[in-house]
C-alpha cells in the first residue's frame, strides 16, 4: 500500500514544534470547554436564538473548540517561523480520487453495520416501529397543522441517503477545523515514529482532546449515562479506530482533503441507529459507532489498515503543497 504523494519528513521528531502544536490545540480548545462549563455546560447552556436549539455550548463548540487544531497549525508555523511548505491542503484529486470516494462512503456502510451488529446482540432495544421517530413526527404534525407526505420509514431512508450524499460537503466546514491539525499537521510530525505508530498516536491524542466535552456529556448528540470517565476511554478508542482510517486516506491521498470528507461524513451518519433505538440500551456498546461494539467495523478496518501499512516511513522528497 504505497503513498499516492510521499511526504517529507525528517529521521528525527521535531518534538519542538510538536508540543508547540499539542500546546496550542489543547490550550485553546479547552479554554472553551472551561467557558461552556461556567456557563451551564452542554445540557444548560443559555439559548442564542430563543426557541431554537441553538445555544452557546453549540456556538463555542462549532466555532472555538472544533477549530482549535486548525488555528493551533498555524499559529505553531507562525511561532516557529516552520514557514507555509507542506501544508498538505493540495487536493491532489487525480491521483488520489479513490481515497476521497472511500473516505466518502465507508463512514455510511461502518455505521450501518455496526448498528446492525448492535441491534442483532441486543434486539430487545430495535424498534422496527420507529417509535421514538412517530412521536417526533406527530409532535410536529401538532405545532404545524401539516402532515408529511411520507412515512417515517422514507424518512429515514432521505436521512440515510442525505447523510451519505450530502452531509460530507456541508459538515467539511467543520471538520476541516480539526483535520487541519490533526492529520495535516500532526500526523506528518509524527511519521519519523514509523506509519503504525504516528496514525495510533494521532488517534490518541485526538482522542483525549475530547475529553472536557465528553465529561459535559458530549457524545455525537447523546450522553454516556452515568460513565463520563469510561465514556472518555471509548471515545478514545473510537478516535484511534476512526483515526486510522482517516490517517490512511490523507496519507494515501496525498492531502489532507480525504480526511476532511471521511471526517465529516462520520459526523454526518454516526446518528443513524439512534432512529431505530427503544428503551435505554448502554451507550458503551452501541448502537452509535463510538460504542465498543458499534464500532467493530471501524476497529476491524484499522487494524486490516495497519497491517498494510509501513512500521518505518522512509523520508521521500515530495513536490510542494
Amino acid at each position: 500500500m504505497n503513498t499516492a504523494t510521499a511526504l517529507p519528513t525528517s529521521e528525527r521528531l521535531d518534538t519542538k514544534r510538536i508540543g508547540v502544536f499539542l500546546a496550542f490545540a489543547y490550550g485553546i480548545a479547552w479554554a472553551y470547554g472551561l467557558i461552556i462549563y461556567l456557563t451551564g455546560g452542554l445540557a444548560n447552556s443559555p439559548q442564542i436564538i430563543p426557541g431554537t436549539p441553538i445555544t452557546l455550548a453549540l456556538v463555542l463548540l462549532a466555532i472555538g473548540y472544533m477549530w482549535a487544531p486548525a488555528l493551533a497549525h498555524l499559529l505553531t508555523r507562525l511561532v516557529t517561523r516552520e514557514g507555509w511548505r507542506d501544508t498538505f491542503l493540495r487536493p491532489r484529486l487525480r491521483q488520489g480520487w479513490p481515497y476521497w470516494l472511500a473516505a466518502w462512503f465507508v463512514p455510511g456502510l461502518m455505521t450501518i453495520v455496526g448498528a446492525a451488529l448492535f441491534f442483532a446482540f441486543f434486539p430487545r432495544f430495535f424498534d422496527p416501529s420507529l417509535s421514538a421517530l412517530r412521536r417526533t413526527l406527530e409532535q410536529s404534525v401538532q405545532q404545524t397543522g401539516q402532515e408529511l407526505p411520507f412515512s417515517p420509514w422514507v424518512l429515514v431512508g432521505i436521512q440515510t441517503i442525505a447523510g451519505i450524499l450530502v452531509a460530507p460537503l456541508i459538515n467539511s466546514l467543520f471538520a476541516f477545523g480539526e483535520e487541519f491539525g490533526w492529520r495535516a499537521y500532526l500526523l506528518p510530525k509524527l511519521l519519523p515514529l514509523g506509519e503504525r505508530k504516528a496514525l495510533l498516536a494521532t488517534g490518541v491524542i485526538w482522542g483525549i482532546w475530547h475529553w472536557p466535552v465528553i465529561a459535559m456529556g458530549h457524545n455525537y448528540g447523546l450522553n454516556y449515562p452515568g460513565a463520563p470517565w469510561t465514556g472518555m476511554l471509548a471515545m478514545v478508542w473510537f478516535t484511534v479506530v476512526t483515526g486510522t482510517f482517516l490517517g490512511w486516506a490523507a496519507l494515501r491521498g496525498g492531502s489532507v482533503w480525504p480526511a476532511v470528507i471521511g471526517h465529516a461524513a462520520i459526523n454526518g451518519i454516526s446518528g443513524l441507529g439512534i432512529l431505530f433505538v427503544q428503551g435505554e440500551p448502554n451507550s458503551l456498546l452501541g448502537p452509535l459507532p463510538t460504542g465498543l461494539i458499534a464500532s467493530v467495523g471501524w476497529t476491524a478496518l484499522a487494524l486490516w489498515l495497519l497491517a498494510g501499512s509501513r512500521g518505518q516511513l522512509v523520508p521521500m522528497a515530495a513536490p510542494k503543497a
